[in-house]
């Protein structure tokens, strides 16, 4: 039996790559030639993992441009560890091309990857070859005293007090893995359905109805919606554009030079949320010229002042107000750099007023009226997070000729380099992002939010929705959508605000969402024995991890020495496992902080040694 230390990462996806990555990028330096086991654990292949594994539909896209997508460090990132530089998904593309690189892929997407541009939006088979390769690549870094040993199975437990090996009880397998650290990456949570959509599923199950709770739309059964019959959507997102995809082209339809031939079998799509809009269409320019100096108010000192205050922080109060103070900063920097003759103010006049000017105040907006003629350049935050508040039509048709030219108005805008005001937000958003990582579970919101304004689908899928709306095969609801379950009928009820007094009746509902990552409603026997075992969360089910390191926290505050956690059900979650190339990756920082901690405790394991047999 090995003596070497051993690691078990639980997650084969992009966040367990990445980690394993980084232990090959710190390896020699903190651990030497000294021995070590890791076992990685995940039912799905690694590199890609559930999410982006390559058997599945072709149809299905990622929603950033191959150049916007990167698996490696660059100097941007801050981090401990060295850099190792690597291509970006663009330019891994032309590497195979060139030869340089030979993938485990499939022909057809070998095919893809012959013709992919940087301005291209891949499919997510694509994706997870990259993935895959990203995977062997760290595989080959690691020193020939690493081993690293696949487990294509599911991890149901992880126990076993602090200061000795931890007991890793797998699917398919008597004996347990014993670890020295445990490691968690497992991305997004299967969940148990809440209260109100156990409700509409019981509800359902009694009138022979369909109701398809929150998942994950590629893992969805869809065959049960019916040809022709309304199915009410319930989300916006980007879940409501693959479920779009999958029961119109994925039945047999096709979009030629923008009308919609529909193949018979789509059902039609009633579709309403909060906002009752999609999200916006993500930019479809390059950035030129200055950026803007990021960041600006949301800086390390702040985030230090706020946590070192007592009692919890609330982000109305606490953090928002600074956030859209930076946003704004990032939208007027470009628009007095890159486009001056819409401005009346000397910028640097302009600059240090907004810095004096308290966020939110009228000082603050007389200062930009008065400087920023045109409303159109001035930076609304509210009104870009519920543009349907207070707008009423008269009809259901009249919603989707407005909607319709909301739409066309979004995708002109965001394909128009005039409105570069736009991308200085988004690298505003990402900026701010980073930051409010360090700040624990600050609620739903913000995350929904920047998803709204910062992760919209491509051009080319809003473009699709609106050749479907106009072929009917997808009508909106509006904002402020309500559904109701009526007994006495025996369908479901949508209505929205936005068209007072109609409604749309149905007997097929799907909610158009991911489930909420909380440990407390977690499907995963994995967490939830986490969760049973002392693992403290937040009040929104969130797993409480160290900022510093990922160490998992129990319930009385302390870091455990043997357990670390990364990922979208943690605190320290974020917008990604990759990144745009050159933004700073926070994932990545993370992921080099939790590997260095990682390879430090199991060299002085080793060294010292106490490995157990």
């Amino acid at each position: 039996m090995s003596t070497a230390p051993t690691l078990v990462v639980i997650g084969g996806g992009p966040r367990g790559t990445g980690v394993i990555e980084r232990i090959a990028a710190n390896a020699l330096e903190l651990y030497g030639d000294l021995p070590l086991d890791i076992h990685l654990v995940d039912p799905y292949p690694a590199g890609g993992g559930r999410i982006w594994r390559p058997d599945q539909s072709p149809l299905l896209w990622m929603n950033s441009m191959a150049e916007d997508v990167t698996m490696f460090t660059d100097e941007t990132v801050e981090l401990a560890g060295p850099v190792v530089a690597g291509p970006a998904l663009h330019a891994w593309a032309e590497d195979v091309r060139a030869g340089r690189v030979t993938p485990d892929a499939e022909p057809a997407v070998l095919a893809e990857i012959r013709g992919l541009t940087g301005q291209d939006f891949p499919s997510r088979r694509l994706q997870s070859a990259y993935l895959r390769w990203t995977y062997e690549r760290a595989l080959a870094a690691l020193p020939p005293s690493i081993t690293v040993h696949e487990h294509r199975t599911t991890a149901l437990s992880v126990t076993g007090p602090r200061g000795s090996r931890q007991r890793v009880r797998l699917k398919d397998r008597t004996e347990p893995l014993l670890a020295d650290l445990v490691v968690l990456t497992v991305g997004h949570l299967d969940a148990e359905q809440e209260p109100e959509q156990a409700e509409l599923s019981d509800f359902a199950a009694r009138h022979g109805l369909i109701h398809l709770p929150p998942d994950f739309t590629a893992d969805t059964d869809l065959t049960a919606l019916p040809a022709g019959e309304p199915v009410i959507v319930r989300g916006f997102g980007l879940a409501f554009i693959d479920l779009m995809v999958l029961l119109t082209e994925g039945r047999g339809g096709r979009h030629e030079n923008g009308v919609y031939v529909p193949s018979g079998r789509e059902p039609v799509l009633y579709v309403g949320s909060r906002r009752g809009v999609p999200y916006h269409s993500k930019i479809g320019y390059t950035w030129t010229g200055e950026r803007p100096p990021l960041p600006r108010y949301l800086t390390p000192a702040w985030a230090d002042e706020l946590l070192s205050r007592p009692g919890p922080l609330d982000f109305r109060r606490d953090v928002w107000p600074l956030v859209a103070k930076e946003l704004g900063h990032a939208h007027y920097h470009r628009l007095f750099t890159a486009h001056p003759g819409r401005t009346t103010l000397d910028p640097e006049v302009f600059d240090a007023k907004y810095a004096a000017a308290d966020p939110g105040s009228p000082e603050l907006a007389d200062l930009v009226a008065g400087a920023v003629p045109d409303p159109a350049d001035r930076l609304d935050l509210d009104a870009l997070d519920r543009p349907l508040d207070g707008v009423t039509y008269e009809s259901g048709e009249a919603l989707q000729e407005g909607l319709r030219d909301y739409i066309t108005a979004d995708l002109t805008r965001r394909h128009d380099p005039d409105h570069s005001t736009d991308l200085a937000v988004f690298l505003g958003l990402l900026s701010a992002y980073a930051q409010l990582i360090r700040l624990g579970d600050i609620g739903n919101w913000w995350h929904g939010f920047f998803s709204y304004l910062a992760s919209g689908p491509p051009g080319p899928r809003l473009e699709q929705l609106l050749a479907l709306s106009r072929a009917g095969v997808v009508r909106f609801l509006g904002g402020s959508v309500t559904v109701e379950a009526d007994e006495e009928r025996g369908v479901f009820r949508a209505s929205a605000a936005t068209v007072p007094g109609e409604h749309i009746e149905a007997r097929a509902l799907v909610e158009a969402r991911l489930p909420d990552p909380s440990l407390r409603h977690t499907a995963s026997p994995l967490l939830r024995t986490l969760y049973e075992g002392g693992a403290a969360v937040t009040d929104t089910g969130l797993l409480s991890v160290d900022p510093g390191d990922s160490r998992i926290v129990d319930r009385e505050g302390r870091p455990h020495p043997r357990r670390f956690a990364l990922g979208p059900f943690t605190t320290a979650r974020n917008s990604g496992a990759f990144t745009r190339p050159r933004t700073g990756g926070p994932a990545f920082r993370q992921n080099d902080a939790a590997a260095r901690a990682a390879l430090t405790f199991l060299r002085d394991l080793s060294c010292s040694g106490r490995i157990a047999s």
